[in-house]
């Protein structure tokens, strides 16, 4: 596998969310198999919505609404129809937008059938994989051209209120 190929497992390290900001920040963390406490990882941050930022805090949180909300209906769609989310590829980069795969294992496939990959914004499908318990990935490429490791960690900016984090 090449490098523009190989797919590295990421976690959510947090969530901050910004009172009365129109845009809220996840970072995202490299799993490591072997553990270094020196060394956490290379990580990066993505800007996001308020209302996917909303959601990620009721997943995190465990709480649940009286109705469901458009990811709760999109996790039980998927669910209904006996598929499931089988993860989250970050794919692509481009003029400062990060681009994901959706990964969707249909009814009676088998181990040998791939998923069938459905194109997504990163923090919804974020949203719907941390629902699922499904994995996040991101292509190598993409985390070597964004990983924050090897400078100061840009969250929040100078001077402004950070917000929550969790």
């Amino acid at each position: 596998m090449t490098n523009e190929s190989t797919l590295v497992p990421l976690r959510l390290a947090r969530v901050v969310l910004r009172d009365h900001a129109d845009q809220q920040w996840i970072f995202l963390q490299e799993v490591l198999e072997e553990s270094d406490p020196s060394y956490p990882g290379r990580g990066f941050p993505i800007v996001i919505g308020t209302h996917e930022a909303e959601e990620l805090h009721r997943v995190l949180t465990d709480v649940h609404v009286e109705r469901p909300l458009t990811h709760q209906l999109t996790a039980s769609i998927v669910d209904h129809l006996g598929s499931e989310v089988a993860g989250v590829d970050i794919v692509d980069l481009r003029s400062n937008t990060y681009y994901a795969r959706l990964l969707l294992r249909l009814p009676d496939s088998d181990a040998n059938t791939p998923p069938v990959a459905v194109d997504a914004r990163p923090s919804d499908a974020i949203v719907l994989a941390l629902r699922a318990g499904a994995p996040i990935r991101i292509v190598e490429s993409v985390l070597e051209q964004v990983r924050t490791d090897k400078s100061v960690d840009k969250l929040p900016d100078e001077g402004e209120e950070p917000g929550e984090e969790l």
